[in-house]
């Protein structure tokens, strides 16, 4: 069963595994890139995920509907988050369906995920207004600290799917030119894409550095403007 698949996956989404401080540095800043560049009373929001997003956003949209096809992440959303006033709709996105049209769709971390890529981004355009914004966050197989690990040889493929991605449900890996093509090829028009996180090491050897948060914030904030090289994508879209 699918719901079987997703709950399985959710121990991985547990503040203390090795990517915890990924986590809460990227989904706490990209939210906040969406907000400056998007404006409207309602949002709908692909995946609970980790929650950071779904609590930041809901906090300036007034109208907030978030879907998810795992009980168990939801009950742990829930449970964590026991005044978010955004609506939950236990469902798959493949089966989600509305009346409404929203100013917002927000699919962060989502396309690695799921089946069909092509699918959920042509169904979703319905939900969107005329000119309603679509904001899409994905891992990037280019990264910087990918790029070095290949070179070292350290890593065989930078395409291939590694433990933490089969850990986390990741069905495949994107480039900036893989994503912008299929995002273009299911009817919207790419804005922008920018960077989440300039990550030139790999995740322990930051830890065992001791960064400071203010270097550790620099690598968001310079990672705008170099998307090749960042561990995340960000992109934005309108229908």
């Amino acid at each position: 069963m699918i719901e079987q698949n997703l709950n399985a996956f959710a121990d991985a989404y547990e503040n203390d595994n090795i990517y915890a401080l990924d986590n809460r540095l990227m989904l706490n800043w990209y939210p906040q890139r969406i907000l400056k560049k998007s404006s409207g009373e309602s949002l709908l929001e692909l995946g609970l995920g980790h929650g950071y997003t779904t609590q930041l956003l809901s906090k300036h949209f007034p109208r907030h509907v978030v879907i998810d096809g795992s009980a168990e992440i939801i009950q742990r959303f829930r449970h964590l988050y026991p005044d978010n006033p955004s609506e939950i709709v236990e469902c798959y996105f493949e089966n989600f369906t509305t009346d409404i049209r929203f100013d917002v769709v927000c699919m962060g971390f989502v396309l690695e995920h799921v089946a069909d890529p092509n699918l959920i981004l042509k169904r979703f355009r319905r939900f969107l207004k005329p000119r309603g914004k679509l904001f899409v966050s994905v891992p990037n197989a280019t990264a910087l600290n990918k790029q070095l690990g290949y070179e070292a040889g350290m890593l065989a493929d930078m395409m291939a799917l590694s433990e933490a991605d089969l850990a986390f449900g990741h069905q495949r890996l994107f480039t900036r030119k893989s994503l912008e093509r299929l995002v273009q090829d299911c009817g919207y028009k790419v804005i922008s894409t920018e960077g989440i996180f300039l990550k030139p090491i790999a995740t322990h050897q930051i830890k065992q550095l001791n960064m400071s948060e203010a270097i550790l914030q620099a690598m968001l904030t310079v990672g705008i403007d170099y998307p090749e090289l960042c561990v995340g994508l960000l992109l934005e879209a309108e229908a």
